[in-house]
Formats: structure tokens, C-alpha cells, sequence
């Protein structure tokens, strides 16, 4: 067992726990807050929780791993999600936010029944969520397994810390807890992963004999600095489509559109977050990097599948700082769980109930972390492969919520009716080739010239558009 590892851990907990315990203050025990702090939040502490939520234990282990194993090409790919999420957030996001404060809104599908006038239309956008997020949310608790085994916890262990995380951060003050703790674990991760690039930097090329020219001049000559043949055109837009419209369409961001106090500290939070979110990608993509140069130089394992990257790099360090690394890894995906359980809670419970209470809302929530986590043990290989394709299947509801939110009080039964309809044809798309052709390989197959995604939202944006268009 990794003693470090087991310190640092509990110094984590306690922190953030200390932290979700004070926040109770602020707290005044209604649903409203409950689901998003009555829109009460500064700038510093909304950019924490849309960053620590958006950026979950993909970077440090999936994006690492991507550029490993596929060069500068997924620093493209990444950006892009980065640029567009910022454009929106400045467009679209600043319009739902000031309706938000009219409206009350408390889940992301209450506010598409309430954009579409239509109470159908948030069960099926309830339901959705469900089939979408709670294989990713099972996923991530499963891929934290990785991280704990590098503490030497158990299975058993480590899904345990993981539920109790989960849902304990929640239960203390919901919205205002998740958020403070966020804001906690987002520092925890941008500081660790500072120090893990520096390490590398610093540390693992100097002592291995070789230099960051060397590393360099390896990566350009093997093609890494340009982009591989891994990103083909048609492969690129598979991957970049669905985050594209990540904003939009997955409930745990969306819902952070509702947490601002006010226009100033949305604007300055839009900022922020864009300065936090180029840093960390710059750091996940220059640790693949360097970690493949050194594979090219005949230092580093030039062969093995990307997740393993970042855990066998956290074995050569220093147990300090491996457990540092580690723990940001867990942040990360404690966060992103905290705020996915969260959204899809208030979802099902605006959906399902007219009047609801606190009672109800953190019984929904221990239902949703308790079934993640049972999907987590049982490993149904279904569950991961459904992860991977979530932002495909949430992509439909990028142009339902851009139409509602653009032509709020324009829409009439047409417009609810083609909504409806939009959702229902880009799920199906996507449960149908994956169904057929497998998860994996339905993410990036050409249906038509083009991946599965666009066909999706091709297909959900020209129904939206005549349904509005005859309203």
C-alpha cells in the first residue's frame, strides 16, 4: 500500500469536505439553491465550477494519451472544443443566463419545456439524460479503479471513496457545496498539473540523457509535430462535431449557465475560464508529446494504449508527486461526477414532479450514484462503450436549446412538435449505429460523407428548422 498516496488522499478529502461544511452558510435550503445556488455566484467561483466540471479525468489520462499516440493533432482538436465553448458562452450562454434569472430555471430540461411550452418535451429530454449520462457517469467512477491501484486500494475501496465523494460533496449544501469544492479541486488540478510537466521537463529527460533539443527534433522527424494520418479530415470532424456544441447540450454545463450573480461576473467568468482551460490543455497535450518523444528516442514504452501513458509515468515519479498527480486525476472526475448527478437529479425531478423538496431531490441523487455504481462493478462492457458516444448522443439537443433559446415565445406547436421529434431522430440515429456497428467504430464511421455526428445533427437541425419555420 502507497502510505503517500493514502496521506494525501485524506488530506484531499478533509480539505474539501472542511470546505462543503462552510459553504453550508450560504445555503438557504431551497430547490432553487439546492440546483444552482439562486444564481448568487461570483466570477472566481462559477469559472472554478464550469472548469473543474468540464475538464474531467479525460485530460490527464485521455488527452495525454491521444496526443501520445497521435501528435500535435489533438492539441487542434482540443482547442477547437475550447474556442467554440467560449464563443458560445459569450453568444448563446449570456441569453440564457439573463433568461434564466426571469424564468427560475433549476435543470437544464426544465428549461427546454419551458422554452417550447411543452412538459412531453422535458420527460424526453429527462430521459435522455439518463441513457446518455449515466453510462459516463458509471465510467467515470470505474476509471478512477486506475488511480487507486496506484495507491494499492482495492476495487472495493475505490468505488466506495468514489460514492461516498460523490454524493457526500452534494448532500452538505448541493449547488453551493459543488461549487466551492469545485473551484477547490479545479486549483488541485491546474497546480498538479503544472508540477507534472515540469517534472517531466525538469526531471525524466534530463536524468534519462537526453535534452528537450533532442526530444524536439525526434517528434519532428516522426511526424508527430504535424498532423498524423490518424486525423483525416473525416476523423477530425467526428471527434470536434459533438464538442463543438458541448456547452449546449450536456446537462452538467449547461445547468452552470444558471449560477452568475450578475452580467459582470458572467463576462469576467467567460475569462476566466478560457485562461484555465488553455493552460491545462497546453499542459495535457505537452506531456503526450514529450512522453512519445522520448518513445521515439528509446526512452519511454513506444507501443501501449494511451490511458496507460500518465499511470506509467506517475510510477516513475517521486511518491510525493505521483500522489499529487493522482489525486488531481480523482479531483477531476469527482467534480465532473458531483455536477453530472446534480443536473440529471434536477432534470428527472423537475420532469417527473410539479412540487418537489430537498427530501426528494437528495433521494434522486443517492439513486443516481448508487446505480452508477453498481454499473461500475458489474464492468458491463455496454457501459463503456456507451460513455464514448455520449456527446453524440446529447448532440440533437444542440439545435432544439440554440432555436428555443434564439426564438423564445415564437415557437408554437409546430416548433414543440418538431422539437420533440429532432431529439427523438438524432438518439435513434445514434443508438442504431451503434447498435450495428459497435460504439467504438460508429464514432468515427461516414454514413452519407459524413461521421455519425453530423448526420445526427443534420438530421435534428433540419426538422427544428421547419417545425419553427411553420410556427
Amino acid at each position: 500500500m502507497n502510505w503517500v498516496f493514502i496521506a494525501v488522499f485524506t488530506a484531499y478529502v478533509l480539505g474539501g469536505t472542511l470546505i462543503a461544511l462552510a459553504s453550508r452558510r450560504y445555503f438557504l435550503g431551497t430547490l432553487r439553491e439546492y440546483y444552482t445556488s439562486g444564481g448568487r455566484i461570483g466570477a472566481l467561483l462559477t469559472a472554478g465550477a464550469y472548469a473543474a466540471t468540464t475538464y474531467s479525468a479525460f485530460m490527464m489520462i485521455g488527452l495525454v494519451g491521444l496526443s501520445y499516440n497521435t501528435g500535435v493533432g489533438a492539441l487542434g482538436f482540443e482547442l477547437t472544443y475550447l474556442a467554440s465553448t467560449v464563443f458560445l458562452l459569450s453568444t448563446l450562454g449570456y441569453r440564457v443566463w439573463g433568461l434564466s434569472k426571469k424564468r427560475g430555471w433549476i435543470s437544464p430540461s426544465q428549461m427546454l419545456s419551458d422554452l417550447y411550452g411543452s412538459r412531453v418535451l422535458g420527460l424526453a429530454v429527462a430521459v435522455v439524460y439518463l441513457f446518455a449520462m449515466l453510462p459516463y457517469l458509471a465510467a467515470q467512477i470505474q476509471g478512477l479503479e486506475i488511480i487507486f491501484e496506484y495507491g494499492g486500494l482495492g476495487e472495493g475501496v475505490a468505488l466506495v471513496a468514489s460514492a461516498l465523494l460523490i454524493y457526500g460533496w452534494i448532500f452538505v449544501a448541493g449547488m453551493w457545496s459543488v461549487a466551492t469544492t469545485d473551484l477547490y479541486q479545479g486549483v488541485i488540478m491546474l497546480a498538479s498539473g503544472l508540477a507534472y510537466l515540469a517534472w517531466i521537463l525538469l526531471a525524466l529527460i534530463p536524468g534519462l540523457g537526453v535534452d528537450l533539443a533532442g526530444v524536439a527534433t525526434a517528434l519532428s522527424s516522426s511526424g508527430y509535430l504535424g498532423l498524423t494520418g490518424f486525423w483525416a479530415p473525416p476523423v477530425f470532424l467526428a471527434y470536434t462535431i459533438p464538442w463543438m456544441f458541448f456547452a449546449v447540450t450536456n446537462p452538467q454545463v449547461v445547468a452552470k449557465l444558471y449560477l452568475p450573480r450578475d452580467g459582470r461576473s458572467y463576462w469576467r467568468s467567460v475569462m476566466y475560464f478560457f485562461v484555465y482551460g488553455l493552460t491545462y490543455t497546453l499542459i495535457a497535450v505537452l506531456v503526450g508529446l514529450l512522453a512519445r518523444g522520448l518513445a521515439v528516442l528509446g526512452r519511454f514504452p513506444g507501443s501501449m494504449p494511451g490511458d496507460n501513458v500518465t499511470p506509467t509515468l506517475l510510477a516513475a515519479m517521486d511518491p510525493l508527486l505521483g500522489s499529487l498527480v493522482a489525486i488531481s486525476i480523482i479531483a477531476a472526475a469527482v467534480s465532473t461526477a458531483n455536477s453530472i448527478v446534480l443536473a440529471v437529479s434536477g432534470s428527472v425531478l423537475t420532469s417527473t414532479s410539479r412540487r418537489g423538496n430537498l427530501l426528494l431531490a437528495r433521494a434522486i441523487d443517492a439513486v443516481l450514484v448508487a446505480a452508477s455504481t453498481l454499473l461500475a462493478w458489474a464492468r458491463i462492457g455496454v457501459i463503456v462503450d456507451l460513455s464514448v458516444l455520449t456527446s453524440v448522443i446529447l448532440l440533437p439537443l444542440a439545435p432544439v436549446t440554440i432555436a428555443g433559446v434564439l426564438l423564445w415565445e415564437k415557437t408554437g406547436r409546430a416548433g414543440r412538435l418538431a422539437a420533440l421529434l429532432s431529439i427523438v431522430s438524432g438518439v435513434s440515429l445514434a443508438t442504431y449505429y451503434t447498435a450495428t456497428l459497435g460504439p467504438r467504430k460508429a464514432f468515427t464511421t461516414q454514413v452519407l460523407g459524413m461521421p455519425i455526428s453530423g448526420l445526427a445533427l443534420l438530421v435534428s437541425t433540419i426538422i427544428i428548422t421547419v417545425g419553427v419555420w411553420f410556427s
